[in-house]
């Protein structure tokens, strides 16, 4: 059901306004409303288990475009035997299962409240005191409403209302004349008709909470997150680069848990046996069982490197001195084997999220504050003299407002972060990589 649209609608002759169309249902929020609303309703229904199947069925089905929506709307309102008490509980619960990168970009639909919209083909009733608390408007909320008994039982729904019909997101944008480019993103079919329709330009299948291969084999994008969306489209966002493009590759003996830490962290997982050749130019992450090497020819042309774990002692298995010269974070651990699974990936996590290098095996041993409401600059370097009164002139040159400084060295390493007003002339950015001697260079911001 869900769909984000980036709408234009003439302003001026040459001018276009950038709209923003969301749908409810596993974009917006993580679940189908609907199918949790039948799991509160029948919650001590002898047959409970049988009814909820059904209706997950039915939304299957209309997700995959095998039957149309509004069969599959009035299969499911008509097992759900709800009323207006669990919808109070329904609400309750979505307002908990809100889309981890939705969530995480309240600040963009503060800034966009007139022109972020929502098009569902949900229910008002649950749909309005979820979203409003993300500043969207009452009237931008475009969705089905139900039909009460006297006793407040749902009975049924508007049929008059064309986003209770298949096609339904076409018929309202159409019935809307809006006159601009859109583009969609969601995971069901319905967002899928808005392109075939003519109406949006690009189509992104949104693969947060579900991914329908039906769906994601027409997409024109496949976005994994709202931040995702947002990057490609160079649109403000909460993060300063989306997790799901850094590559984190697992080779060799490696326990589950370890994957699955990296992996709820928002990365890209890939288990291999081997480290083959063609991941080697785009790894970001790599964590190697105790058991393996890697060459260092191979080490060499790993340039998007940025952390590598390894499970155990890895003197021998890595090489030290290439890794400080692409200024890669190195952590593993000799001591305690238990542990490793879970310790070593949360250390390469808390780096790449947070740029710590606490208990690492050749940079500064640097904790650093969370990060809130300014962006962090990562700057590795040579351990030469000058190299911070240089990152300073660039930061006075620009008046920049610092926040706090932190500066360690370990070795030939030089390990310096600041934390700056998110203001600035990103002509800023590169005066800092152009310094003599400079390693690598990150910006963070969350």
């Amino acid at each position: 059901m869900p769909s984000i649209l980036c709408l234009k609608q003439s302003k001026q002759p040459y001018t276009v306004k950038n709209y923003y169309i969301i749908d409810f249902d596993s974009t917006f929020t993580q679940v189908e409303a609907l199918d949790e609303l039948a799991r509160i309703s029948l919650e001590n229904h002898p047959d409970q288990e049988e009814i909820y199947q059904e209706i997950e069925r039915f939304t299957n089905l209309a997700m995959e475009g095998k039957i149309s929506f509004r069969e599959s709307l009035a299969g499911r309102v008509k097992l759900l035997q709800a009323n207006r008490s669990h919808l109070d509980k329904l609400i309750s619960q979505l307002k908990k299962k809100v889309s981890k990168s939705f969530s995480r970009n309240k600040e963009f639909f503060k800034e966009n409240s007139e022109t972020a919209w929502i098009v569902s083909g949900g229910f008002k009733e649950f749909i309005t005191p979820v979203v409003s608390q993300y500043h969207i408007r009452k009237e931008n909320i475009y969705a089905n409403t139900f039909k009460f008994d006297e006793e407040g039982n749902i009975i049924g729904y508007d049929e008059e209302n064309p986003l209770s019909d298949e096609g339904g997101k076409v018929k309202l944008l159409q019935q809307l004349e809006i006159n601009g480019r859109i583009f969609g993103i969601g995971d069901g079919y319905s967002d899928f008709q808005l392109k075939e329709s003519g109406l949006i330009e690009k189509f992104f299948a949104f693969t947060e909470n579900i991914a329908r291969q039906s769906v994601t084999d027409r997409a024109d994008h496949i976005t994994p997150s709202f931040d995702e969306f947002l990057y490609v489209n160079d649109l403000p966002r909460a993060i300063s680069y989306p997790k799901n493009r850094i590559l984190c590759l697992i080779v060799g003996e490696v326990p589950e848990i370890a994957a699955h830490i990296l992996k709820r962290d928002g990365f890209s997982i890939r288990v291999k046996e081997t480290l083959e050749e063609k991941y080697v130019k785009d790894v970001g992450m790599l964590l190697l069982g105790p058991n393996q090497k890697i060459a260092d020819d191979v080490l060499a042309r790993a340039d998007k490197l940025k952390t590598i774990g390894f499970l155990g002692d890895a003197k021998g298995h890595i090489s030290k001195a290439i890794c400080n010269e692409k200024g890669i974070v190195v952590f593993d651990d000799k001591k305690n084997k238990k542990r490793n699974a879970e310790f070593i990936p949360r250390r390469m996590a808390n780096f790449i999220n947070n740029g710590d290098t606490d208990q690492s095996r050749n940079f500064p041993n640097l904790t650093l504050p969370n990060l809130t409401r300014a962006h962090r600059l990562l700057h590795i370097h040579k351990n030469v003299p000058g190299i911070m009164a240089q990152i300073n002139n660039v930061y006075a040159e620009n008046n920049i407002n610092i926040f706090s400084q932190f500066l360690m060295t370990r070795g030939d390493i030089g390990y310096a972060v600041t934390d700056i007003d998110a203001e600035y002339d990103k002509k800023m950015l590169k005066q800092l990589k152009q310094i003599e001697n400079t390693i690598k260079f990150r910006i963070l911001y969350k």
